[in-house]
C-alpha cells in the first residue's frame, strides 16, 4: 500500500501571525538557501515583516534578492511586490551571519571596555572567534537570540549550514558548558582565581607538572594567552550559556517551525529522515518537509516502457530520428520521475505524519526576485 503524505500548507504558516522563526535545515545542495530566501519574499508581499539569516557562506542569496553583498546588518531589499500582493506593511531585509563580528560585538556589549579591549586583543581569542569548531554553530544562535529580542521582525527566516552540521546549533549550549565546565579550562583558570603570577608559584605539583606538559606542547607564549584569555572571559562566560539556553527554549516554543529541505535523491532523503528524528529527539516543532527539484512530465500516460518501444521500432524502420530522441528523453524523464517517487515513498513509509509539499524542477537557476517569487508560488501551490 502506497502512503500519501499530508500536504504542507506554506502559506497558513507565513500567514499565521504566531509564526515567528522559521528555520530551514537539511543536506547540503538542496536548495536551503533559495528556500529560505523564496519564503522570505512571499512572507513580505503577505504582509509581515521579515528578516531573512543565512549562515551559508555561498553568495547566492545577496545575488538573488538584488544586493550587492550581505554581511552582519541586515539590508533592506527593494524590489518586493507589496502592492501587487494586495497586503501593506511587509518589508523583507537579508543579512549573512558573520561569526567573529557576532563574537565581537558580544564581548563589546558585555564587557566593561577595558576588559573587553583585553580579550579582542588576545591572540588565543582572535583565533577563537575565526576558526574554532562550533563557533559558527554558537554564533548563530546568538544572532537569532539578537534577532529575536530586537523585536524589529515578526518574522525570522533562517537558511543554516549545509549537511548535518545544520543541527549542530541545537548542541550550542550543552557545547559551550562542556567547554566551561572542562578540566583544562578549570586548571587555565587557576592562577587568576588564586591571584595571578604569585600565587601560580603556590599551587600544587600537580597543576605545575599539568601546566609544563602544556607549555612543551603550546609553547609558553600560547599558553600565557589562553591564560589571559580565560581570565578576562570568565566574566561573561555566563551570560553567553544562559543566552544560548534562551534561544534553545525558543527554538522549541510554538512559534517557531522547522522545514526539513531535501531533493528527491537516495542520501538527501535519507538525510531528511535523520533531521525529522533528530528534530523530534530534541523537541522541535517540525512543519514539515520540502522536497525540492522534483521532475513532472505532462504526458505521464505514456510510460517508459511505451516510449521505448515505440523509440526501438522507428530507429528499425530507420525513420523520424527526432522523433525517436525525443521519446528516449521522455523515457529517461518517467524512470527518473520514478525513481524520485520510490524514494519519497520511502520517507513517507518511515515517517506518515510529515506533510510535505514538493517544488517541480525549473529550468535555470534562479537568480532574481522574480525566480525567488516563482518558487514561493510553487511551494505554497499543492
Amino acid at each position: 500500500m502506497i502512503r500519501t503524505a499530508p500536504s504542507l500548507d506554506i502559506d497558513a504558516i507565513l500567514d499565521d501571525s504566531g509564526t515567528r522563526i522559521i528555520v530551514c535545515c537539511g543536506a547540503g545542495g538542496v536548495g536551503k538557501t533559495t528556500t529560505a530566501a523564496a519564503l522570505g519574499l512571499r512572507a513580505a508581499e503577505r504582509g509581515r515583516s521579515v528578516v531573512v539569516l543565512t549562515v551559508d557562506p555561498a553568495k547566492r542569496l545577496a545575488q538573488a534578492m538584488g544586493l550587492s553583498e550581505l554581511d552582519n546588518t541586515p539590508r533592506r531589499v527593494d524590489g518586493c511586490d507589496l502592492d501587487g500582493a494586495g497586503r501593506e506593511g511587509g518589508e523583507l531585509h537579508a543579512m549573512m551571519l558573520d561569526m567573529k563580528r557576532t563574537f565581537d560585538e558580544i564581548i563589546e556589549a558585555h564587557a566593561d571596555p577595558e576588559r573587553a579591549q583585553q580579550i579582542l586583543t588576545n591572540p588565543f581569542y582572535q583565533s577563537l572567534s575565526s576558526s574554532f569548531s562550533g563557533t559558527q554553530e554558537y554564533m548563530a544562535m546568538e544572532k537569532l537570540g539578537q534577532l529575536r529580542r530586537s523585536g524589529d521582525w515578526d518574522l525570522i527566516v533562517v537558511d543554516t549550514p549545509p549537511s548535518r552540521s545544520a543541527l549542530d546549533f541545537l548542541d550550542a549550549p550543552e557545547r559551550l558548558g562542556r567547554f566551561l565546565d572542562g578540566r583544562l579550562i578549570r586548571i587555565l583558570m587557576a592562577p587568576a582565581k588564586v591571584g595571578g603570577r604569585s600565587a601560580f608559584k603556590l599551587l600544587n605539583a600537580g597543576f605545575g607538572m599539568v601546566a609544563g606538559i602544556l607549555t612543551k606542547v603550546l609553547g609558553a607564549q600560547v599558553l600565557k594567552d589562553i591564560q589571559m584569555f580565560v581570565s578576562a572571559l570568565d566574566a561573561v562566560f555566563g551570560g553567553f550559556r544562559q543566552r544560548a539556553e534562551q534561544t534553545y527554549r525558543l527554538l522549541q516554543a510554538p512559534g517557531t517551525a522547522f522545514l526539513v529541505v531535501a531533493a528527491p535523491e537516495r542520501d538527501a532523503m535519507r538525510e531528511a529522515s535523520y533531521f525529522v528524528e533528530r528534530l523530534a529527539e530534541e523537541g522541535m516543532p517540525l512543519a514539515g518537509l520540502v522536497v525540492n527539484r522534483v521532475h513532472r512530465t505532462s504526458a505521464a500516460s505514456l510510460s517508459a516502457a511505451r516510449s521505448c518501444a515505440a523509440a526501438e521500432e522507428l530507429e528499425a524502420r530507420g525513420e523520424h530520428a527526432l522523433t525517436s530522441a525525443v521519446l528516449r528523453l521522455h523515457a529517461g524523464r518517467m524512470q527518473l520521475a520514478a525513481r524520485e517517487e520510490r524514494e519519497q515513498e520511502h520517507f513517507t513509509s518511515a515517517h506518515p505524519m510529515v506533510p510535505v509539499t514538493r517544488v517541480p524542477a525549473m529550468p535555470e537557476d534562479v537568480h532574481d526576485l522574480a525566480g525567488l517569487r516563482q518558487i514561493g508560488q510553487l511551494l505554497s501551490s499543492n
